[in-house]
């Protein structure tokens, strides 16, 4: 038999695991650069603070898991902006992040706007997709 004290417990955990943020059509069109990375052909179009509950209680949420539903949120709320892209500008602090927003497709260099994302695979570096809920 479950003590009762244990069940509040386990509910906690397992939520603690699930992600409530949802990516928007929208928002899956909307490319992740590298911090770090050069952006200086596109056009800024702003900054966006988003955030989620890193804590459950007592409980710390899943670092990736909060993260990733960061970016998720900074890709949704892009296209507000009439942006393409999206670079997070400080690291997560208590669950809130910073990201600069961009229009870099369109632009006037041809290689640029026909391939925005550049391969950081030589360099070392990857690029991030959000993990899907289906």
């Amino acid at each position: 038999m479950i003590r009762p004290f244990a069940l509040p417990v386990v509910a906690v955990v397992a939520l603690g695991a699930c992600s409530w943020v949802e990516m928007e059509p929208q928002g899956r069109e909307i490319r992740v650069a590298m911090p770090g990375q050069d952006l200086s052909y596109c056009e800024r179009r702003g900054e966006v603070t988003v955030s989620v509950r890193e804590r459950i209680g007592f409980f710390e949420r899943n670092e990736l898991k909060v993260r990733d539903e960061l970016e998720v949120l900074a890709r949704n709320e892009a296209p507000r902006l009439q942006a393409d892209t999206v670079q997070a500008l400080e690291e997560p602090i208590e669950g809130e992040q910073r990201f600069a927003a961009y229009r870099c497709r369109g632009g006037t260099t041809a290689t640029r706007e026909t391939a925005p994302a550049e391969s950081t695979a030589g360099n070392g570096g990857a690029e991030t997709f959000p993990l899907r809920n289906d």
